[in-house]
């Protein structure tokens, strides 16, 4: 008998229901991710405490008893057939008009909510397919699909399963097909190929909205599971059968070796009942996986090859006049690097510079990609070796070369060698491997007087600091009246219009992009006469969602961070060490730091940025809403504490760091 308690909803468009068994771990957490989202007023939880043996079931009522939006079913004992039970007595009492089946330890991303409803509610389809990911043990996450056109009806056995928090399901048309969850573990499985075969009504949400934490249990039940799934086809293909007999075999790697034979025996016959052979299924699997063997020593023995390749290389002479460029990780063309290699073109004519990039290289541009022939030589034979983070391990310093780290910002956070005081942040921070490259440099850019105390002991060099202001900061410095109206122009920014770009930083305790600002209400918030751009960083793949108001531009994949600068009005950002860039320009500069305390306690921090900001501090959306209309932010206070901001950090930028690089690096001479 099932407990059902908390009061009667009306029908709302959207009911999640989550099933719920011994993840009291995780469960705050997925409730969470689905209660506090923008625009989940009007969705109904169903929570389904499968007769766990945690405190699943507490939680659950306290929620429950705390929002009206959450119903709370207690099942008296679990089922031995997996955990379906659980979801049929959730989708018996939802009253959505769509339902979405979530487990307890799972959770969704931000937005996801509003952009499914959105899409619900101009389609109207039968099923929404939406982006699913995969978080490991370490919070690491991963995209697991990525939907685009997603087979249905009669080809909906040609595709791999859909994992069932991809699916966003409409309850009239579970009800008119009768389709249930089976009894058994896997029942997911053949759940979402029924759903699917059923309907040709399909729409898709791409970015992912569902995180999923377990990869689902192994468990023999799943042939019967299958055995369901090629029922629903009159005559599957052979194809649709081996790669179904696939995906069994799969399972069976996982499940316990007790199980396997008479699961193995079970397979065979489902197979075997449609004309494909479970041992040649698994002799051909067993080559693939031996040719998949022999690519990888292929790969290792490419990579020996290589690397003797690049032991020879050193012991040819250095090529004078030749300098090799990176940037972030070898990500592509930027930054301070950049703007030397510009300069040193200019100046030092006689040096040809190359770029070590993974992609495509910007017209005019030569380059090497990571990994070849070229890329050993070119890192064996320069004379010069310029990068803002750091070259693999594997690089010599060779007696002669001249390697030139740029870095890529102002400290606010602890860094280097001081970053073991603070054991959150470490991640795969190596102190040992750090002082073997600090070792190799022989000259280290420095933006001011700030940088140059901190990085003394942070990156101790033998050799020589160059405290000459940031190289990619000349452009802010020098920047013309026609730059920054090409730079509105770009983004289709009248001349009226108030621009306000947001830089938020890197947070070590958020795996994806977990903005703490919504841009969508801010963009709201300050009026008609301005235009947000959202710039996220780098470091975050795009899991979540792209902002939904008409004057939101994500900006986060644009190249130059410094167009985006010179196109803006004014700045919001938090830690970032693009603050330290932004006042180069002199305009207004804003703080948003809810979580300060969070960040100086887990990241460290060089100085009280909630006392020396530059220009206004805000720790709530509210305090920052008002410090823009009470004209706070453009206030003769703010510009005040801008001025010492830059007085402290700026006074070096005055367009020519690049130069004075140059002239000291390639040139030979003494910086005054």
């Amino acid at each position: 008998m099932n407990d059902w308690s908390g009061p009667r909803h009306m029908t709302s468009s959207l009911t999640v229901i989550i099933s719920v068994r011994n993840v009291q771990g995780y469960l705050t957490e997925c409730l969470d991710s689905v209660l506090t989202q923008p625009h989940s007023a009007e969705i109904e939880l169903v929570a389904v405490d499968d007769a766990a043996t945690d405190h699943s079931g507490e939680l659950i009522d306290a929620r429950a008893a705390d929002d009206p939006r959450v119903v709370a079913i207690h099942l008296a004992t679990a089922s031995a057939d997996g955990p379906g039970a659980a979801r049929n007595a959730g989708l018996d009492r939802a009253t959505g008009d769509y339902v979405w089946f979530v487990e307890g330890g799972d959770r969704i991303v931000p937005d996801a909510i509003a952009a499914i409803t959105e899409r619900l509610a101009a389609e109207k389809p039968d099923v929404l397919v939406v982006g699913v990911a995969r978080e490991s043990w370490d919070r690491k996450v991963t995209r697991l699909t990525a939907p685009g056109a997603v087979p249905s009806g009669a080809a909906a056995l040609t595709g791999p399963p859909t994992p069932l928090g991809g699916l966003v399901i409409r309850r009239d048309f579970l009800a008119g097909h009768a389709i249930r969850f089976r009894p058994g573990f896997g029942e997911s499985i053949s759940f979402a190929y029924e759903v699917l075969a059923a309907t040709g009504s399909v729409a898709v949400v791409e970015p992912v909205c569902y995180v999923q934490r377990s990869p689902g249990r192994a468990h023999p039940d799943v042939v019967g599971q299958y055995e369901h799934v090629l029922s629903l086809a009159p005559k599957p293909s052979p194809e649709t059968v081996r790669r179904i007999g696939g995906e069994l075999l799969d399972v069976l790697d996982r499940t316990p070796a007790a199980a396997r034979g008479a699961m193995l025996g079970r397979i065979s016959r489902l197979l075997g009942a449609h004309g494909v052979s479970a041992r040649r299924l698994r002799g051909e699997r067993r080559a693939a996986r031996l040719r998949k063997v022999a690519g990888r020593v292929r790969g290792k023995l490419r990579k020996s090859l290589l690397k003797a390749y690049y032991r020879w290389q050193l012991r040819m002479p250095i090529d004078e006049s030749l300098a090799v460029y990176a940037a972030y990780w070898y990500r592509g063309y930027a930054c301070n690097p950049a703007a030397i290699y510009e300069k040193a073109a200019e100046l030092a004519p006689g040096v040809r510079g190359v770029w070590v990039i993974k992609g495509e290289a910007p017209p005019g541009v030569p380059s090497v990609r990571p990994g070849t022939r070229a890329y050993f030589r070119a890192l064996a034979r320069a004379k010069y070796l310029i990068n803002n983070a750091t070259f693999p391990g594997y690089v010599v310093k060779r007696p002669g070369s001249v390697h030139v780290q740029t870095h890529h910002g102002t400290p606010l956070k602890t860094m280097g060698l001081d970053q073991p005081r603070f054991p959150a942040s470490l991640g795969k921070f190596n102190a040992e491997r750090m002082r073997r490259n600090i070792a190799k440099w022989d000259f280290s850019v420095t933006a001011n007087r700030h940088t140059t105390l901190l990085w003394d002991r942070q990156f101790p060099i033998k050799g020589e600091t160059l405290e000459t202001g940031y190289p990619r900061n000349d452009r802010l410095a020098r920047a013309t009246p026609e730059e920054i109206a090409a730079a509105r122009a770009e983004f289709g920014i009248g001349p009226d219009e108030r621009v306000v770009l947001y830089a938020p930083t890197h947070r070590e305790w958020h795996q994806v992009f977990t903005p703490v600002l919504d841009v969508d209400a801010l963009a709201e918030a300050l009026g008609p006469d301005t235009r947000v751009l959202l710039r996220g960083h780098y470091f975050y793949d795009s899991l979540g969602f792209p902002p939904r108001h008409p004057r939101v531009i994500d900006v986060s994949r644009h190249p130059s961070i410094e167009r985006l600068m010179l196109a803006s009005d004014t700045m919001i950002t938090d830690f970032s060490s693009v603050m330290f860039d932004y006042a180069v320009l002199d305009r207004p500069l804003v703080i948003f730091a809810p979580d300060w305390d969070v960040y100086q306690a887990v990241r460290g921090v060089t100085f009280d940025l909630r006392a020396e900001h530059p220009g206004t501090f805000a720790s709530t959306f509210d305090e920052l809403i008002a410090a823009f209309r009470s004209g706070q932010v453009t206030s003769a206070g703010a510009a005040e504490f801008r001025a010492r901001f830059r007085e402290r950090f700026c006074s070096l930028e005055d367009g020519n760091a690049a130069e004075r690089v140059v002239r000291r690096v390639f040139l030979g001479e003494r910086l005054v």
